[in-house]
């Protein structure tokens, strides 16, 4: 019997121990190793210190190039049963040719968040303006995003909000699309009596990876507006910031005379979670869900955080913390969390009922692989279906195909 092969076309080499997409690309790895398949991984990007060794878990590695039709030889080389893109950028840079090279395979779209919403938010955020639907909806990026997705077979999707934007506002078909936010173990009463208690906890904590600009926005807000009132309430509070590839505008602001402690890439984000009393996590932008916050619930930790970082994360459910808006009133909530014994605990106990029903590995896995297992039975008719994802794919709408073969000519005669 033929062993099922994936190809995972990665936007990036995945870095678990340094953001949340890492995380989430290690988990589906794990998930597809699991179910019995040969994994490949090829990559344009360079790999950094932080990369995660895929040798170790038996999955190849290879380095491929943006318009080379070597990339058509690997398709037809390895023959590849599914196709996971890592986020809308690699379909478009290589889904004309999967399509050219590999059309029996199952196109799979991991889009971490919808980047365009991001986008947007962010541009919204710099102008002093408020986000709206119609700006998102008018923006190329959106429209982009959005032709990604028909063109595949199934879209992995970690927010509930924003499935709904994509089934409801833009009215696209729900069997395009799976709800699969990060994969996580369950919190056992073992696990939980293992957790540092309130009194021996001590401090804030903030973090996130550096290159992502939501999270360089938060430390600049907690800095200049959020800790002086923090720490006007708690004198010697301290908070401890974390995170890979911080940028010196984020490293300049070490001060350990106010408390404000730039302390960089954490080996071990969980035992730096743990350690802490609450978690800050003050976004005013973004997207997806925010692996942050659920590392914070994995290790008993309450959170406070905006309506933008817990959005599509608790499908109604109280939140493990509290959620503030403003600066003053996310200072006045953490400094309420930090001294309410009690509160906390109440905080804790939401965070265990929102990993264990929401983020339950087992029940998610099993989501995924009843997916999978219908589209390779169903898929010629589950495309039929998708006449619109069938059109995007049409010669006269593959502008990114013959941009790439005139560049790639072009790259040729110039080496000549």
């Amino acid at each position: 019997m033929k062993q099922n092969v994936l190809l995972v076309i990665g936007f990036t080499w995945p870095e678990p121990a340094s953001t949340a997409a890492g995380n989430r690309m290690l988990q589906l790895l794990v998930f597809f190793k699991v179910e019995g398949y040969r994994i490949v991984f090829a990559s344009t990007a360079s790999e950094t210190e932080l990369s995660l060794n895929l040798d170790a878990l038996q999955i190849e590695s290879k380095s491929i190039a943006l318009n080379d039709s070597g990339f058509d030889t690997l398709l037809k080389k390895i023959n590849p049963d599914v196709i996971l893109y890592d986020r809308f950028l690699t379909e478009e840079q290589f889904g004309w040719r999967v399509t050219e090279n590999a059309p029996q395979a199952i196109k799979i779209l991991d889009t971490e968040d919808l980047h365009s919403l991001r986008k947007i938010r962010e541009q919204s955020h710099k102008k002093g303006i408020p986000f709206s639907v119609e700006d998102w909806l008018t923006h190329d990026i959106t429209k982009r995003e959005t032709a990604s997705i028909l063109r595949c077979d199934l879209s992995l999707m970690v927010s509930t909000f924003e499935m709904q934007l994509l089934t409801q506002t833009l009215k696209l078909d729900e069997n395009l699309f799976l709800h699969l936010p990060f994969l996580l173990d369950e919190l056992t009463e073992e696990a939980q009596q293992n957790w540092p208690s309130f009194i021996e906890r001590a401090n804030f904590v903030c973090i996130g990876n550096g290159k992502h600009a939501p999270n360089v926005d938060a430390v600049l807000w907690l800095y200049q507006e959020i800790w002086p009132l923090i720490r006007k309430a708690v004198p010697d509070a301290q908070v401890s910031v974390y995170g890979a590839y911080l940028p010196q505008q984020v490293t300049q602001l070490h001060k350990p005379e106010i408390g404000f402690l730039i302390k960089g890439w954490a080996q071990d984000a969980n035992e730096v979670m743990a350690s802490a009393r609450i978690n800050l996590a003050p976004l005013r932008f973004g997207a997806g869900i925010k692996g942050k916050l659920t590392t914070a619930m994995q290790n008993g930790t309450p959170s406070v955080t905006t309506p933008i970082g817990v959005e599509g994360m608790q499908e109604g459910l109280p939140w493990s913390g509290a959620i503030a808006q403003k600066a003053q009133d996310f200072a006045q909530e953490a400094v309420q969390l930090y001294s309410d014994e009690k509160g906390w605990y109440e905080a804790q106990q939401n965070g265990v009922v929102l990993i264990n029903e929401l983020y339950n590995a087992q029940n998610l896995k099993e989501r995924l692989s009843k997916k999978i297992k219908h589209l390779h039975l169903n898929l010629k008719d589950c495309r039929a279906q998708n006449f619109i994802g069938s059109v995007l794919q049409h010669q006269t709408m593959q502008s990114t195909k013959y941009l790439s073969k005139w560049i790639e000519e072009k790259n040729k005669k110039n080496e000549c």
